[in-house]
């Protein structure tokens, strides 16, 4: 009697490199492909228009094509994706069983709630007499592969970025190959089709307009693009109105690129862009391995002597600086990007997060739920790592006495003001000068550029100088 297998996609919205499909065609000889849309994550969004619901329903149809077109070349009877929407711990043991299959394959996730999850699938799964295996895929090492020599996990990234690069190798970049046994693919069933984002309870939610390019060949073209400037990544990343990132991150959160041809191009090129670029491919392993050794990390700061720090109770700072309404032009063009757009720039996350902790002194737990609900490229360990950093909490922390200026940031990452002009129309007039302070400017000033502070756009609602000095006291306070 024929293996059969089915195959869980979940983070990993794609039809090559992948773990979980390559093991599942070589253990079975009738392969079915899943996703769920999982009600548990998709009720608790707080909207129906939801762009990464849009990529996520975009990169499927893609990969949908995409199997049956391998599985065809490949001498097969065509596949696809059987899409469920419930919860996937009641929906893949169903779907399991009604296909009949002998185990079911799947690639790890790293966040606490999924690792339950899983855990629950797997039991299910096992009560019913089938198997479940899983697979490293979204990282290229993982949970206890780099750890310092006492043989513990690192909480610095300098020296696991060092213990990182001397364990790499050609057989860690090696892609799986899937395209040799895709004859194995099972059809889809009969009257079965991708459901609308209607049909899950959706809305289109933009990615057209935003010109946001979906699924592998999405990701593809980025990447090609990228490859071509890769050797300017280091001088020009900092800058946020120029063209010096990848802009993947998306497409690295739901596997629509793999990490390991990404992190195998920057490893072999060399070059000092490369270089640079892999090591923020890095900091994305350090910190899954993080939440993965730490998961106390979701609700409480990785350093339990920072779980005092008490932060200001201040709902309309908070809403001025997630309206942006600040007054301080970096920080309120960056959020108009993230409320535009959905993404927001690297170097613009940093100065945002130190401006709500450290100028607002406001928990960075608003800020980060802030951001889970609103970025696209939505990941919770490299999200909940980045924000710990900048409210000095987090491993490998910022230390709590360096505090980002907003003004001396902007001027020196965005120094004629394009992109705050961009998002900032209002400031369009306002001489360069002034650009990056425009409270700075007098009436004679204001009245020629025609922006009136406080009318066309607010004052600043802190003095940085004096929320700095509050900062240190909040924090020093523990060091007493």
């Amino acid at each position: 009697m024929m293996t059969s297998a089915l195959v869980w996609f979940r983070r990993d919205l794609r039809s090559f490199d992948h773990a979980a499909l390559h093991r599942a065609l070589h253990f079975a000889g009738r392969v079915h492909c899943a996703f769920v849309f999982d009600t548990a994550i998709l009720d608790a969004l707080s909207s129906r228009r939801d762009r990464r619901v849009e990529f996520i329903h975009a990169s499927l149809a893609e990969l949908d094509a995409a199997l049956d077109a391998m599985s065809r070349a490949a001498g097969g009877q065509g596949a696809g994706i059987i899409v469920r929407h419930g919860r996937a711990e009641d929906e893949i043991p169903r779907l399991a069983l009604e296909l009949g299959v002998d185990k079911v394959f799947v690639n790890r996730d790293y966040e606490p709630d999924a690792i339950v999850r899983d855990s629950r699938v797997a039991q299910r799964l096992a009560e019913a007499g089938i198997g479940c295996e899983d697979f490293k895929d979204q990282v290229i090492f993982e949970r206890d592969e780099v750890l310092t020599q006492a043989g513990k996990p690192f909480s610095v990234f300098t020296p696991y970025r060092s213990a990182w690069l001397k364990a790499a190798d050609d057989f860690q970049m090696k892609p799986y190959p899937v395209e040799r046994h895709a004859q194995r693919l099972a059809p889809k069933p009969a009257g079965e089709a991708l459901p609308s984002l209607a049909g899950i309870g959706f809305e289109p939610a933009g990615l057209a307009e935003l010109r946001m390019p979906t699924g592998m060949s999405g990701g593809r073209r980025l990447f090609e693009d990228f490859a071509a400037r890769i050797g300017r990544y280091a001088q020009a990343r900092d800058f946020p109105a120029l063209k010096g990132v990848s802009y993947l991150s998306v497409h690295l959160r739901f596997g629509t690129v793999s990490i390991r041809q990404l992190a195998a191009h920057a490893w072999r090129d060399g070059g000092d862009g490369a270089q640079a670029w892999l090591g923020e491919l890095i900091w994305r392993d350090f910190y899954h391995q993080i939440l993965w050794h730490h998961p106390h990390v979701v609700a409480r700061a990785f350093r339990p002597e920072y779980d005092g720090v008490v932060w200001d109770d201040a709902p309309g700072l908070f809403a001025a600086w997630a309206e942006a309404r600040t007054g301080y032009p970096i920080v309120d063009a960056a959020m108009r990007q993230l409320a535009q757009t959905g993404y927001m720039h690297n170097r613009l996350r940093m100065i945002v997060a130190s401006f709500l902790s450290k100028d607002l002194g406001i928990d960075w737990r608003l800020g980060e739920r802030h951001f889970a609900a609103h970025l696209n490229d939505y990941d919770l360990a490299a999200n909940n790592g980045g924000w710990q950093w900048a409210a000095s909490t987090g491993c490998d922390a910022q230390p709590y006495f360096r505090i980002f200026n907003p003004v001396t940031q902007s001027q020196k990452f965005d120094p004629g003001g394009r992109f705050i002009r961009r998002y900032l129309p209002e400031l369009a007039r306002v001489p360069d000068t002034f650009i990056h302070a425009p409270w700075t400017m007098g009436g004679i000033d204001q009245s020629a550029c025609r922006t009136r502070i406080g009318v066309d756009y607010p004052a600043p609602i802190v003095d940085h100088a004096a929320a700095r000095e509050r900062t240190l006291k909040r924090f020093g306070v523990l060091k007493a």
